[in-house]
């Protein structure tokens, strides 16, 4: 569709700024011709200047007060006119805002939150490692650092009973995010004890105080990681199923871990697991997971759930899997949707083609040459605005820049 299509009858709000927020937007202009709404306190390139966005600039002062109060006043304006509105968000910190303030929103809006007991285990990587264990699905050995006492006098990190390198992140992102400091990296591989009683002072100065889990290093490079996106509709069904093979991840400190180029091929079994473990806790709505290939072993082990669509949802609307598809009829319509397994082998990325084939050898690069051959797909190649196609090749001529300065020489990250 198209943006002289029929009005849908629905509005969409959406919360954020990244390049998730604007692939969400592009499935429903694509899908019902609708210009999203976006509140943001930053506008950044992702968001700027586009012809299927109207944009609400909260400014850098703006934080969870000045978000809900731009949401109010947004919602009574649509629900005065009559218009059912549908908010999203794809970022830890507004799933958990969304969460928590799910009935007094549903006000105005339909809001696919999950739930907040839900959310609380989920999202919590221990929680998280305890229910796999449970469920018999096979996760990276997982230990605790634990924050929460850490203004006493005599708080000392906890030696990890783990072979080192290991890797240390947040158990919840959300209550990491905020804090700022120097050397802060979203994932921390951590080649000794010094290095990690180092990492967790700095954490412990810059106010962190929830808990960061300690996980042993699976080896392997990025084409040993795999994404799997779902959707669990109202009635508990899981509706939609897409995996990915990754082929390059960002190597940015703040940016670590996410997939820059990846090549959609159905993993029947992490499909099954991952279905299965939502549909155990009660989930419902868009869940995306990262897993890695274990080489010691041949088994894919779980690391997380994030309890959101993720940044890099493009990959299954380019599939052929609208994802702006599943919410509607589950949530505006009230209909039950076909459950949807996505098999089509397509190439996203983000990078240049010339950068990915740098870091890929073997079979990953012959599978990157023949699925190429299909096309290859960014969420912000779209038909929008002169300024938004210089901004993408802008971006992607960046990327060079900046694995020349984070991940020149390709090595076994371990993530």
């Amino acid at each position: 569709m198209n943006q002289s299509s029929p009005d849908p009858g629905f509005d969409v709000v959406l919360l954020g700024t990244d390049i998730g927020i604007y692939a969400l937007a592009r499935a429903f202009h694509e899908r019902y011709g609708i210009r999203s709404t976006v509140i943001t306190r930053v506008v950044g390139g992702p968001i700027a200047n586009s012809n299927i966005l109207d944009i609400v600039d909260l400014g850098h002062a703006g934080g969870r007060a000045e978000n809900l109060a731009a949401l109010e006043r947004i919602g009574k304006e649509r629900k005065a006119r009559g218009r059912t509105t549908l908010l999203l968000a794809n970022a830890d910190t507004f799933s958990r805002m969304l969460s928590e303030q799910a009935d007094w929103l549903r006000q105005w809006y339909v809001v696919p939150a999950v739930d907040a007991q839900v959310l609380d285990t989920i999202a919590d990587k221990i929680e998280f490692a305890r229910l796999c264990e449970e469920l018999d699905i096979p996760t990276p050995r997982t230990l605790v650092a634990d924050f929460t006492d850490a203004d006493s006098a005599g708080w000392t990190p906890p030696e990890v009973d783990l072979a080192f390198p290991v890797v240390a992140k947040a158990a919840v992102g959300a209550r990491y995010e905020g804090l700022s400091f120097e050397g802060m990296q979203k994932i921390y591989k951590v080649d000794t004890p010094d290095d990690l009683t180092t990492i967790l002072n700095r954490v412990r100065e810059a106010g962190f105080r929830d808990r960061f889990v300690v996980q042993e290093l699976i080896p392997g490079d990025d084409t040993a990681m795999r994404s799997i996106t779902a959707y669990i509709d109202q009635s508990g069904k899981a509706t939609l199923l897409a995996t990915a093979q990754v082929l390059l991840q960002e190597h940015t400190p703040l940016a670590l871990g996410n997939p820059a180029a990846m090549v959609t091929t159905p993993f029947p079994e992490l499909m099954e697991q991952a279905e299965r473990l939502l549909t155990h806790v009660g989930y419902r709505g868009f869940a995306n997971f990262d897993v890695k290939l274990d080489p010691r072993d041949g088994v894919m082990k779980f690391f997380e759930v994030n309890p959101r669509i993720g940044r890099n949802n493009y990959y299954v609307t380019a599939a052929g899997a609208n994802v702006a598809e599943f919410i509607v009829t589950d949530l505006i319509e009230n209909a039950p949707h076909e459950k949807v397994v996505v098999r089509n082998e397509v190439l996203y990325s983000v990078l240049p083609i010339p950068l990915v084939k740098r870091y890929l050898s073997g079979a990953d690069l012959a599978l990157l040459k023949r699925v190429a051959k299909k096309g290859v797909f960014h969420p912000l190649k779209y038909p929008d605005s002169l300024w938004r196609k210089a901004y993408r090749l802008t971006a992607m001529a960046n990327y060079v820049r900046k694995y020349r300065r984070y991940y020149w020489q390709p090595t076994d990250t371990g993530f």
